[in-house]
């Protein structure tokens, strides 16, 4: 018998697979995880040209000003992981994680957005490729991120982050014990972009907005406050706005 991983296959047999050129690996790859699948990525992709799914489904190439992006509407730490590994093995610079999340702490409103500088890993997938039990993004696209996002006029906050396997299973003793921790958010993402992106020598950056109010029992099933929901779309907005302007940078 012979057994073959999927680390194990060529970047020849990824492109030849995903029917792509070698000159048109993607200088950046921008992930985002939501319930919402096509909405989300009607609106992001209408600020690409040249867009096209690529054999992979839901896979979307196009290029935004001189440079070549994928986007991808990835929902959850194994179909992250699969869409950092395909674009890392193939060469991409750049991961870019978008997407809402809890906030932990007291102080955070509806719409303010996270830039995670850690995020510890348990989502179980993060640690596979490497990082035991935490990982970090690239600290100067941290910087670079909050600098934009600060002169758009958000409210934004860099710290410790916990990414988590499953929305419907985070109870009351887990969130109290992060709150305690002093983690700002939790979302289902964040980690496994780190930590795929750095097996892969790729810079990355995690940009989330907070939508849930976790300290005082808010779901996303419950009613924002006043001024949430227009603080969220905006937020929202402006995190695929900057991962654009963030991969205008990428050499």
């Amino acid at each position: 018998m012979q057994f073959r991983s999927m680390m194990d296959i060529s970047r020849a047999e990824w492109l030849d697979a995903m029917q792509l050129d070698a000159a048109d690996i993607p200088d950046a790859v921008i992930v985002e995880g939501s319930w919402w699948r096509q909405q989300r990525t009607d609106w992001r992709l209408g600020y690409l040209t040249g867009v096209r799914e690529l054999a992979f489904p839901d896979i979307h190439w196009g290029r935004w000003k001189d440079k070549k992006v994928v986007f991808c509407m990835a929902y959850g730490a194994p179909r992250t992981s699969e869409i950092i590994h395909l674009f890392g093995a193939l060469g991409a610079k750049l991961a870019v994680q978008i997407g809402t999340c809890g906030g932990l702490q007291s102080h955070l409103k509806p719409g303010d957005i996270i830039l995670p500088e850690v995020a510890f890993c348990r989502d179980g997938v993060a640690h596979l490729y490497g990082p035991p039990d935490a990982v970090t993004g690239s600290p100067v696209w941290i910087e670079r991120a909050q600098a934009l996002l600060n002169g758009r006029g958000h409210t934004t906050y860099r710290g410790p982050h916990v990414t988590w396997s499953s929305l419907f299973t985070e109870t009351p003793q887990m969130m109290e014990a992060w709150n305690r921790a002093g983690l700002l958010s939790v979302e289902m993402e964040t980690a496994t972009t780190f930590a795929a992106a750095r097996h892969f020598g790729m810079d990355t950056v995690s940009m989330v907005v907070v939508w849930d109010d976790l300290t005082r029992g808010r779901r996303f099933l419950d009613p924002l406050p006043e001024g949430g929901l227009e603080a969220l779309n905006r937020a929202n907005e402006s995190v695929f706005e900057v991962a654009l302007a963030l991969v205008e940078q990428v050499a």
